[in-house]
């Protein structure tokens, strides 16, 4: 596997040529760069999102590109707080072109999914992420191994089936168990 980190990482969202699809099965995220919206979120205050920008712009170069985003979310019902802020993150990057869908944890067997989240470009190349002890990002391991790959495409295409629009999520009942 190929570690791909910074600029290395952002180039892939710039390169890949039909699809890229993200699989997140963690209920929260500790990175440093989120800590501070995320309090504001907390304390209901507004956030000028300035954080989350440079994802928003590399959405949008993609996808007015004719290049499809996708990311599935598997969530724990009842959300806690960081799934109900990324409720409301989401709206900005379907505004900006990602199509997000959840999928409630106690709908599918754990034994379906990666342990890891990945990114999945053109079905041909996994990225998994990578994050140190403090939550921090590290970037993404990258492989083209067949197998691999092969397997992700299980996962995603079996999560992305049983998942839930966002705008369908958000209104129906799905929060509940």
């Amino acid at each position: 596997m190929e570690l791909l980190q910074g600029e290395a990482f952002d180039e892939l969202f710039r390169t890949f040529e039909r699809t890229a699809f993200h699989l997140e099965v963690q209920d929260a995220y500790h990175t440093p760069d989120e800590s501070g919206p995320f309090s504001l979120f907390l304390n209901g205050q507004d956030d000028d999102l300035a954080w989350h920008r440079p994802w928003l712009a590399l959405v949008r170069e993609a996808t007015s590109a004719g290049r499809a985003i996708t990311r599935a979310r598997v969530v724990t019902v009842p959300h806690g707080d960081y799934t109900r802020w990324g409720l409301t993150i989401a709206e900005h990057n379907i505004t900006a072109g990602e199509d997000i869908r959840w999928l409630p944890r106690h709908l599918i067997d754990s034994a379906e999914l990666t342990a890891d989240d990945y990114w999945l470009f053109d079905d041909s190349r996994v990225v998994f992420t990578v994050f140190a002890p403090d939550g921090t990002f590290e970037g993404g391991a990258a492989t083209t191994d067949p197998v691999i790959v092969r397997h992700c495409r299980t996962v995603r295409d079996r999560v992305w089936e049983a998942a839930i629009p966002h705008d369908r999520y958000r209104t129906g009942d799905h929060t509940a168990v």
